[in-house]
């Protein structure tokens, strides 16, 4: 979100496009999983547990990195709706990108499944063994992943509406350039000749 001019940090930036590779990869992977069996879901599921705690841990890490640094502001022309739709998608997003993973966790542990990573590591459990709360946390973990999933495509729709239609700053400040909207670059401008 920026008014014109105005960019994110390098470091609000290099979390945002790493999380947004990470998460695409997860929901890919997830729906791999539910779509294959083994051998193949297995290597799938290996996966999909270490990048899941690897999203939390950024998600933990973005929002303490974004309540210390505020980010742009929106342009001030745009419409209330707009920015009203704009924060709460941005609060939405913060939620589901710890919702997602916690369910996760959570039905491993309920389903009495160990949380392992890399190297042997292993998460210590969230809940004890239970098939009745396993029933419940798998597809609900779905649901939400499908909702993380929705929710990024909405982003991906607004700032591309930002970008290429209102060409208002916002996309170019996470992109890391600025651009004038009101403006071509030089090299495509018609020099005005003068009035004889």
């Amino acid at each position: 979100m920026s008014a014109r001019g105005e960019r994110f940090t390098g470091v609000a930036r290099l979390l945002h496009w790493t999380m947004a590779a990470l998460i695409l990869a997860m929901l890919f992977i997830g729906a791999g999983m539910v779509a294959t069996v083994a051998p193949a879901h297995d290597v799938l599921f290996a996966w999909h547990k270490p990048l899941g705690a690897l999203v939390l841990v950024l998600a933990a890490v973005r929002l303490l990195w974004r309540l210390g640094h505020r980010p742009p502001p929106l342009p001030a022309d745009l419409p209330r709706v707009q920015a009203l739709a704009a924060k709460g998608s941005h609060v939405a997003l913060y939620l589901l990108m710890f919702a997602v993973p916690l369910a996760g966790w959570a039905t491993m542990s309920s389903g009495g499944l160990p949380a392992s990573l890399v190297g042997g590591l292993v998460l210590p459990a969230l809940t004890a063994a239970d098939p009745a709360l396993f029933a419940v946390l798998r597809p609900l973990h779905r649901v939400l992943a499908y909702a993380l999933f929705a929710l990024v495509l909405v982003h991906l729709a607004a700032a591309l509406h930002h970008g290429l239609v209102r060409r208002d700053g916002v996309l170019s400040a996470m992109l890391g350039w600025e651009r004038r909207a009101d403006a071509a670059p030089d090299s495509l401008r018609t020099p005005i000749e003068p009035a004889p």
